[in-house]
């Protein structure tokens, strides 16, 4: 049976660097921060973090913010874990919940979705039942 030791650890690590996030001190990593996903490669040697900015302005200064606190977050994150290896921290704006707002108004807009079938271009689906 497969293991899911990489999806533990994954976890694991966005976690402990969720609660390592809030003791940084670098002004530029301000407001609701949060990690979204980690995605570590097999050997554990790379940790590619997914990060979630509230004011979608500042995603850019807070990624080079902790791009600058990526070895303070390392040491942190090799006391907390035992691992072999400490995975190398690469931080990655994470623009998901952006975009899946936008497909989502999209599909609410009655001139970018059609009807599949145009036979049924007359039926009211926000009209409640009259029964």
């Amino acid at each position: 049976m497969p293991s899911n030791r990489i999806g533990r650890i994954n976890e694991e690590i966005q976690r402990e660097l969720s609660a390592l996030i809030r003791t940084v001190k670098d002004p530029r990593v301000h407001g609701l921060v949060s990690l979204t996903a980690v995605e570590t490669t097999p050997d554990l040697r790379y940790a590619k973090v997914y990060v979630s900015v509230l004011d979608s302005s500042d995603v850019k200064e807070v990624v080079k913010g902790l791009k600058s606190a990526s070895g303070y977050l390392r040491r942190e994150l090799g006391r907390a874990l035992s691992l072999r290896y400490t995975p190398e921290l690469q931080f990655v704006a994470d623009d998901s919940i952006h975009q899946g707002a936008h497909i989502l108004s999209m599909l609410r807009d009655p001139e970018v979705v059609k009807p599949a079938n145009p036979a049924n271009a007359h039926i009211n689906l926000d009209a409640e039942d009259e029964e």
